[in-house]
């Protein structure tokens, strides 16, 4: 073998390592989970690759929580609604934004976008006084609204993005044929624009399904709190004990509907996320 065989077996092999040490780092923390959470309290420190007896009790245990159950029920219904509005306001947004030439155009799109990079922690004083006098303190519907200011700047630029790529002759074509904006945007645009919805859809209901500070500021009791909180909330028999096991079982249980989904809108995430890339 030549020296630039060499290089081209040692470039690839090294590739191949990387990729290896990314994933590893990446599965492992869920690997960790499902295996413990398979685990009886007593075996919990004892060092397997997996369960020697797997046992379904922790999940058994959390399942049998009907705090936890309606968690769930309520992470799904605030996760869903924050989808549907931000995909509702994104879209009609970058329809304005992506289509519409106006003055201060892009000092709208960059305010945006700037709006995305706050911490929560800055303007969470703010969001809890602004939920209060709505009278959505411990109620799903101050969890949505304060989602849907997170994500909806984070749609709007996708959508906006992927919207200044479509073609210019299906706007005229239908301007021609006497369509509306509203019908522009619902016949026309709205079936060329799957993979954006799908992108930015997919990771609203992430954001909303994962957070955990507003849902733990802006719920106090047991009926209206969200997984997250919940899981952080599982106590043991005593104040002294952590029941990993159970706390597993319930972060493999949130964890799993996630990764399913990703599965199944992979391609449409990987288009959406390149959208506006490449300008042809």
């Amino acid at each position: 073998m030549n020296s630039r065989t060499l290089f081209k077996i040692a470039k690839r092999l090294g590739f191949y390592a990387l990729t290896a040490i990314v994933l590893v780092y990446a599965v492992f923390p869920f690997y960790y989970a499902v295996i413990t959470s398979l685990k009886p309290s007593s075996d919990l420190f004892r060092m397997e690759l997996w369960p020697s007896a797997p046992d379904l009790a922790n999940y058994a245990t959390i399942f049998s929580e009907s705090s936890f159950v309606r968690a769930i029920g309520n992470s799904v219904l605030v996760a869903i609604s924050v989808v549907l509005i931000a995909l509702l306001l994104g879209i009609t947004a970058s329809y304005a934004l992506g289509r519409v030439r106006f003055r201060g155009r892009t000092t709208v799109m960059l305010t945006i976008l700037g709006v995305s990079m706050f911490p929560q922690v800055a303007v969470l004083s703010g969001m809890f006084e602004v939920i209060r006098a709505l009278g959505l303190y411990n109620n799903p519907g101050g969890l949505i609204l304060s989602y849907t200011v997170f994500t909806l700047p984070f749609t709007v630029w996708v959508l906006t993005t992927f919207m200044r790529q479509l073609p210019m002759e299906l706007e005229e074509a239908a301007i021609m044929d006497g369509a509306t904006p509203w019908v522009t945007i619902t016949r026309v645009f709205l079936p060329l624009m799957w993979p954006a919805m799908a992108t930015t859809g997919l990771l609203a209901f992430i954001a909303a399904w994962n957070e955990f500070l507003f849902a733990l500021t802006f719920t106090l009791t047991d009926s209206q709190r969200t997984v997250p909180v919940a899981i952080a909330l599982i106590s043991g028999n005593s104040q002294h004990e952590l029941p990993w096991g159970p706390i597993m079982a319930a972060s493999v249980t949130v964890t799993v509907p996630l990764v399913i989904l990703v599965m199944i809108f992979q391609r449409r995430i990987v288009s959406g996320l390149t959208a506006g890339a490449v300008k042809g």
